[in-house]
């Protein structure tokens, strides 16, 4: 369930004991180097191009083989490695009814020793059927993508309760629709050092300088932008099972040939573990985003409200949901007016696993965006069942 589980991008963590490097293995996969997937799936999708109006609706069938390789080379290097081939039939679609997607995906971590290591992990996906649709797209369009991400993670300490860490990040993305490329295609950097001290041992203050910059591969004078970002916060474990994460700050942003802006950043997470297998996670964000519509917009400023709950009904049964809810507003260009827009998804799942290899998952999910702009309204419900099982 690709939509139920929200990421903000964030860089991967690595934890260590002693001289071991240990890393979250999915339970069926664990006491092997090297693992074997077989996935398929039906589903209904109401809107496979995320159209304002006349919207296009098919039956989806997928077929997912996956090959996923993890080992602790050494007591101090652990390295994962995988990759999926996904093949959709879209029984409604115009013109190409079957599409092909490819994720791959490697990680190597190293723990010099017990204050010490670094985590590096890159990404490659070619997806031709998108989980998330761009709003304001024209009618029909492909929006078919190549995306690469790079993270890389080194942590050290400088004295007895003071951690350093230096964070990076370069993301990559290409349309095939040679419009969406004129407009959208461009490489993402993110680099950051943070300096944490640990005030009691369930309270670490935390301060953070970023550097963003985005190029575009077309039009790069009318749309990069640099923005640096400074930031404070605190991360504090009141128990095992509850954490609780906050930075507040402001990012200052210069565009090549539109005005500088100067805005506040916040970003708080929690998550609750209340019982083996179940947790519930929310958190809010405050940040500026790229819009889909480069040509009228500049940025998009989004409040992010989210909350995932996940709970184990009985040992062979989950439920899991997630929720969220993004007011924002679009940045109007000079010439252009700024624009209101809302965005809620929400998502619910039940997974079943009637055996150590074997899962079967039924979902649900709804897009919806309400815009100013009536061309970037969007509505889609999708709902399926499917079944994976691990060799």
């Amino acid at each position: 369930m690709k939509k139920l589980i929200l990421s903000v991008l964030t860089l991967a963590t690595l934890t260590t004991a002693a001289m071991a490097v240990y890393a979250p293995i999915p339970e069926q996969e664990q006491g092997k180097a090297l693992s074997f997937r077989l996935g398929a799936s039906v589903s209904h999708d109401s809107n496979i191009f995320g159209a304002a109006t006349n919207e296009i609706d098919s039956m989806v069938y997928n077929v997912s083989p996956s090959i996923v390789f993890n080992s602790s080379v050494s007591d101090q290097t652990f390295v994962s490695a995988s990759y999926e081939l996904s093949l959709d039939h879209m029984v409604d679609r115009p013109g190409s009814k079957d599409l092909t997607s490819h994720s791959l995906s490697g990680r190597v971590a190293h723990s010099f020793n017990q204050s010490t290591n670094i985590d590096l992990s890159d990404s490659y996906l070619i997806s031709k059927n998108p989980q998330s649709l761009l709003a304001g797209v024209p009618l029909n369009t492909d929006q078919s993508f190549k995306r690469n991400e790079f993270d890389a993670r080194f942590t050290t300490s400088a004295g007895q309760k003071t951690g350093v860490t230096v964070k990076y990040r370069n993301v990559v993305s290409s349309y095939d629709n040679d419009a969406l490329a004129t407009s959208l295609d461009r490489m993402e950097q993110l680099a950051g050092v943070e300096l944490s001290y640990a005030l009691l041992p369930e309270t670490k203050l935390v301060g953070e300088y970023r550097y963003q910059n985005i190029n575009y591969d077309q039009n790069g004078g009318n749309k990069d932008k640099q923005s640096h970002f400074l930031l404070g916060g605190v991360d504090y474990t009141a128990k095992e099972n509850l954490t609780l994460t906050g930075r507040a700050g402001f990012e200052s942003r210069s565009r090549d040939a539109e005005r500088d802006t100067t805005v506040p950043y916040l970003e708080l997470r929690s998550r609750y573990a209340y019982a083996d297998g179940s947790f519930l996670a929310a958190g809010y964000a405050y940040t500026l985003e790229e819009p889909s519509d480069v040509v009228r917009f500049t940025d998009t400023k989004v409040n992010r409200f989210f909350v995932n709950v996940q709970h184990r009904l009985t040992g062979a049964f989950t439920a899991s949901g997630s929720l969220t809810y993004e007011p924002s507003q679009l940045q109007g260009r000079r010439g252009f007016a700024d624009i209101d827009e809302t965005t809620t998804r929400f998502g619910l799942g039940l997974s079943w696993v009637p055996g150590k290899n074997w899962t079967v998952t039924g979902t649900y999910d709804v897009d919806n965006v309400s815009s100013d702009d009536p061309n970037r309204d969007q509505q889609r419900n999708r709902i399926g069942v499917s079944a994976r099982v691990l060799f």
